[in-house]
């Protein structure tokens, strides 16, 4: 299942943060002078998201022994990092957690000279707002944040963030179980920002929230597409992905939308990890994946949509090209947001998610 573990709670990531402050990364962000497991390469990624196609592909072309290892959030993954000798060469940090390992010196700068294919990608995922210059990171996959709905249970086209708040889905309507995930619906229903550091626009959305819970079945961040596919739900907050694009193929009466009102955009991208033992191998691997052959399979064999503008028409299977629970309209991204580290406003949110959760 495929889920987008955005910053959780007040323990979470402030042990996180503590531990990545005092982390074992390079401090100099320069990549190792030399590899001493150049015939092995190790990488800490989301679950899901590398197929067996694409290392197989690598494995047989350089010769190179790839370990993968996953991870199921990417406050996992930076403390693991933090904690310092972890062993990996690349990792596959969310947007905002670049912003993080960045601070923290645990991720290498990337040599823009030793990459090859890097205009495949599409242009709204080079020169990032969350890494500018891509100086940390290659976007490999990419999603949304919006709503899946069954139009059979909700009688009617369900259309943004509104209709979350609508007493008629009472006990049949669930939110995300991920505390910026659900701030994401409760700003933008008000027309705020989903990447806001004001206090009191958060408490706005506090409240808002607030006044949602008592419609809700619950907070969800697992099984709620079957739920909304069976019509035991009529509507969910929901990531893009392979669970939503497999309960829209299901059912013709699901839908995944991009919400009115906005959205998010998220993105998850390979980066080196610093003082990796295999630069040479690294940078091998961010080159084998910029080929469009490469980053279709992310497409065909994991239904999820590839960064690499390229790799579009060397997609086997059109029809997810054409499912909007992979690959949402371009139309209907124009409102939608990448959510970013939201600095010291964090304890804004977390205050409120306590709040929310306890009531």
């Amino acid at each position: 299942m495929k889920t987008k573990a955005f910053l959780t709670t007040g323990v979470a990531v402030t042990s996180v943060l503590a531990l990545a402050a005092c982390g074992g990364g390079s401090s100099s962000g320069s990549v190792a002078a030399s590899d001493s497991n150049p015939d092995e390469l190790a990488i800490y990624a989301w679950a899901g998201e590398i197929p067996d196609s694409v290392i197989d592909g690598f494995e047989k072309e350089t010769g190179i022994k790839v370990t993968v290892d996953t991870f199921d959030s990417n406050e996992t993954m930076i403390s693991k990092l933090a904690a310092g000798n972890s062993g990996y060469d690349v990792v596959e940090p969310s947007q905002y957690a670049v912003q993080l390992m960045v601070q923290r010196n645990l991720l290498e700068k990337i040599d823009k000279t030793k990459l090859e294919g890097f205009d495949n990608l599409a242009t709204k995922f080079q020169n990032p707002s969350f890494d500018p210059d891509n100086q940390y990171s290659l976007p490999w996959a990419w999603g949304t944040t919006g709503i899946l709905y069954n139009e059979d249970c909700t009688g009617a086209e369900v259309t943004g963030w509104k209709d979350l708040w609508d007493s008629k889905y009472k006990g049949k309507m669930y939110m995300l179980d991920n505390m910026l995930s659900a701030y994401i619906a409760g700003l933008q229903v008000q027309g705020l920002s989903a990447t806001t550091t004001s206090q009191a626009d958060i408490e706005k959305a506090t409240d808002k929230m607030l006044e949602q819970k008592p419609l809700l079945a619950g907070y969800n961040s697992d099984n709620y597409a079957d739920l909304v596919g069976s019509g035991d739900a009529c509507i969910a907050e929901a990531y893009s992905g392979t669970t939503a694009a497999k309960a829209v193929e299901a059912n013709d009466k699901v839908h995944y939308i991009i919400p009115e009102e906005g959205g998010t955009l998220w993105t998850d991208s390979f980066s080196i990890a610093a003082g990796t033992d295999n630069a040479s191998g690294a940078y091998k691997w961010l080159n084998y994946t910029l080929r469009p052959e490469v980053a279709a399979l992310v497409t065909d064999d994991a239904s999820l949509a590839s960064t690499n503008q390229a790799a579009m028409a060397k997609v086997k299977d059109q029809s997810l090209v054409e499912n909007p629970a992979v690959y949402a309209p371009e139309e209907d991204l124009a409102k939608s947001e990448f959510i970013v580290d939201p600095g010291e406003a964090l304890q804004y949110f977390q205050d409120g998610w306590t709040r929310v959760t306890a009531s």
